[in-house]
């Protein structure tokens, strides 16, 4: 899983990291780090390795600072992937070290109000989201044979949730008539579809998805207020609000950040860690309640990635240690947490005529094994 933050850091040699993210598959992350100008003022791609034994960073400056707004995205090959906005598109380019320089390979250029790299693919294809005039495209922009446009949707799409590994099912949010709704994208045929509507008046967002347990994470306003709920793909059962999720202010937002994979469909077993404020915690549907984690001082806030095997790990950075991972391996991240002796009274009963994920038959999912 990708994880993806815009954060502060103190660390040795830069003053701020922004941007982190880490590969499908653990092996590297790849954020900006500023300190590349005398001033200490200019930004430049870092590349983290995770895979070895012990963490550690490249500095890939280019000839020039990099803008604050690029935007980086590691591959399992070690490379990274830079957009940069220019005049009137947005470059693509490969970098990698290189001797004691940084090599550069263009991959081609989009042009839009907005572009965006959607997290990449355990294969290490890279999709990019990209809005113009009214209408948001989704082209191919590594692992094909070249810049290739794979659907095209009316009105604005945000986020960007894979269903599945193969990068065929995409999740978007789609905002049309003052609406946001989520939507699936068959990229192999350009097809969309519904996939969330709670209800008519609701803006619904995803913001994770596990294609092993189908657990869907989501933010709605249906309750009456905007709130984080969970929900099963391929189900009929109502999307739920739980209490423990229930955010008192603005100010303490509850982000999920990584879903526990390998959990073939038990979406109630499976394990999530979620951001409040600086610090990470463990809840589960079953558990309907909130562990803290041991957080890392120095924690690249927002950025978790969970390993096959149990393992979570916390990326962080600080004065005394300018890059480090926490690895957490505890019962509380591999055993389901014990379930309450009794279920919330403000949370509907299974049966209950209201909110639902859409079932697979209604939107194109059946057609992916």
């Amino acid at each position: 899983m990708t994880a993806c933050a815009t954060e502060t850091s103190a660390a040795s040699g830069t003053t701020r990291r922004s941007g982190f993210n880490i590969a499908a598959d653990g092996s590297y992350a790849a954020c900006l780090a500023q300190g590349g100008e005398p001033d200490g003022t200019g930004w430049f791609p870092e590349r983290w390795t995770l895979s070895g034994p012990e963490p550690y960073t490249v500095p890939l400056p280019g000839q020039r600072p990099e803008a604050a707004d690029s935007q980086v995205l590691p591959l399992p090959d070690g490379r990274v992937l830079i957009r940069r906005r220019g005049a009137d598109r947005h470059d693509l380019a490969l970098i990698y070290p290189t001797g004691p320089g940084t090599g550069e390979l263009p991959v081609g250029f989009l042009h839009g109000e907005s572009v965006r790299l959607l997290p990449a693919l355990p294969c290490g294809s890279v999709y990019a989201l990209v809005y113009a005039d009214g209408r948001s495209t989704v082209w191919l922009v590594h692992g094909g044979p070249g810049l290739e446009q794979r659907a095209e949707i009316g009105g604005r799409c945000t986020g960007g949730v894979w269903l599945d590994r193969t990068g065929r099912m995409l999740a978007l949010d789609r905002t049309h008539q003052g609406r946001t709704k989520t939507i699936a994208v068959d990229l192999d045929t350009g097809s969309v579809s519904p996939l969330l509507q709670i209800t008519e008046e609701s803006d619904d967002r995803l913001l994770l998805a596990d294609p092993d347990s189908k657990l869907l994470l989501v933010r709605s306003n249906a309750p009456g207020t905007d709130r984080l709920g969970w929900g099963v793909l391929d189900s009929r059962r109502p999307v739920r609000f739980p209490d423990c999720l229930r955010e008192p202010d603005r100010t303490a937002a509850i982000e999920p950040l990584a879903i526990q994979p390998g959990q073939l469909l038990m979406p109630e077993a499976c394990a999530v860690v979620l951001r409040i404020l600086n610090r990470a915690v463990l809840w589960r549907p079953s558990a309907r309640t909130l562990w803290p984690l041991p957080t890392p001082p120095g924690w690249l806030v927002g950025c978790a990635w969970w390993s096959a095997n149990g393992t979570l790990r916390l990326p962080f950075a600080r004065p005394d240690q300018p890059y480090g991972v926490r690895d957490i391996i505890s019962e509380a991240l591999v055993s389901p947490l014990p379930r309450p002796p009794r279920p919330e009274p403000s949370e509907p009963p299974p049966t209950a005529p209201v909110s639902r994920v859409l079932p697979l038959q209604q939107a194109p999912l059946a057609a992916v094994r």
